[in-house]
């Protein structure tokens, strides 16, 4: 019996060529403003005219579609997906099938969630966690997080951004333990990030201004470290609980490209009843009605 693995181009090879036969079929000559013309035996588009259409040859579309060993770039891929009316999704999977590195596009973090994200991450009290987007800005948070992470000496920044807190707060106010070890993996992360959007305003921009506020942070970038997100223990303070270690796990959220929710877990028991205590501290100075309307005000770096 032959067991020998398959090659995952070969396989491939006959997934394009039936993703790409299907798509055609799907476009109608008058989807594209030509003629519906006389004797058509394909439901969609010919090959010949998708290629017209796309400004390739039709060998070229041929053979792209028979799944043939051709270089394919990002600019004809494109064009193609265009005249088959791809979406995102089908445009990502087109990429892969062809085996051409797909780059999304270029588009501003997100800056919102939607109420069942933030359902998910209220749900996880008395577990603090917040929404960040890849550049670190906080889209949303529970209230465990603002118990363990409200930074008073950030209110005048203006920025919901972890690390225009954790670069520009004094050490002693900082809620970070031990930021000689943490700052450099979060900008490591950051850089791991900022690979896919060189050259984009914003975060040229936000990369500068945070250089210019904090030369430690300018110090670490120009090292040039990268680093996926990941599970990591981290010590925190609070003035009234004392330092407790937590495990930060990131979660990507579908549907918000290059977002996660992080979540903190207790590390130990120590930790554990210091989040009991902060939760009976909040739901006797800040009773539920008022602390939500507090919570809607407090448009703050948090980390």
């Amino acid at each position: 019996m032959n067991t020998k693995p398959v090659n995952r181009t070969q396989r491939r090879r006959p997934e394009l060529t039936a993703f790409l036969r299907s798509r055609r079929a799907r476009v109608t000559p008058a989807d594209v403003g030509m003629p519906p013309g006389l004797r058509r035996r394909t439901p969609g588009l010919r090959r010949e005219e998708v290629a017209q259409l796309s400004g390739v040859g039709v060998t070229w579309y041929t053979w792209l579609e028979q799944g043939r060993p051709i270089n394919a770039s990002p600019q004809v891929l494109d064009a193609v997906a265009r005249t088959l009316r791809l979406d995102q999704t089908e445009r990502e999977h087109l990429y892969h099938l062809a085996e051409v590195p797909y780059e999304p596009d270029s588009q501003l973090p997100a800056q919102t969630v939607d109420e069942e994200i933030q359902g998910i991450i209220d749900t996880l009290d008395p577990r603090p966690a917040a929404v960040y987007n890849s550049r670190y800005d906080i889209l949303a948070t529970n209230p465990p997080f603002r118990d363990l992470f409200f930074v008073p000496q950030t209110l005048d920044i203006g920025i919901p951004n972890v690390l225009w807190t954790l670069f520009t707060v004094s050490e002693p106010n900082c809620p970070v333990v031990f930021r000689d070890s943490e700052l450099p993996l979060m900008v490591a992360t950051l850089r791991s990030s900022y690979g896919r959007h060189v050259g984009e305003p914003a975060w040229e921009e936000f990369i500068r201004r945070l250089s210019a506020a904090s030369p430690h942070f300018a110090e670490l970038w120009a090292g040039g470290n990268v680093l996926p997100p990941g599970p990591r223990v981290k010590t925190f303070r609070h003035e009234a609980a004392g330092e407790m270690r937590m495990t930060s796990v990131s979660l990507s959220v579908d549907g918000m490209a290059e977002c996660r929710i992080v979540a903190y877990t207790p590390a130990d028991e120590e930790a554990r009843r210091a989040l009991a205590l902060l939760r009976d501290r909040r739901e006797r100075l800040w009773p539920p009605t008022h602390a939500q309307a507090v919570a809607g005000t407090r448009k703050i770096p948090l980390p």
